[in-house]
């Protein structure tokens, strides 16, 4: 099978993105993401931007960079669509219980 014609630089911001995971408190450097990643620092950086730019991404104080505010707020509002499902089923499991007597 044939891989799918795909963006590389989109491929390699959506990896920096995946890789800012677990990085929201202190951040993680150029360097650290370029090694990871296997990629030059200049493409890393130009990543970085992107998802600065689109809210995806920021840079800390410490010149690190961390999840930005946009994809903490996507991340939430998974979270919070999930808890209003598992409501739902926990109530219907309480009817369900509740019949059953």
């Amino acid at each position: 099978m044939s891989k799918a014609n795909v963006s590389s630089s989109g491929s390699r911001i959506l990896r920096v993105l995946k890789a800012l995971r677990g990085h929201a408190l202190n951040g993680v450097s150029n360097g650290e993401l370029a090694s990871a990643l296997g990629e030059s620092p200049a493409n890393i950086n130009r990543a970085l931007n992107t998802l600065i730019e689109e809210g995806l991404a920021l840079k800390l104080e410490n010149g690190r960079f961390a999840p930005g505010v946009q994809l903490l707020q996507i991340a939430m509002a998974h979270n919070n669509e999930m808890s209003r499902a598992q409501g739902r089923i926990d109530e219907l499991n309480q009817r369900v219980l509740a019949g059953s007597h």
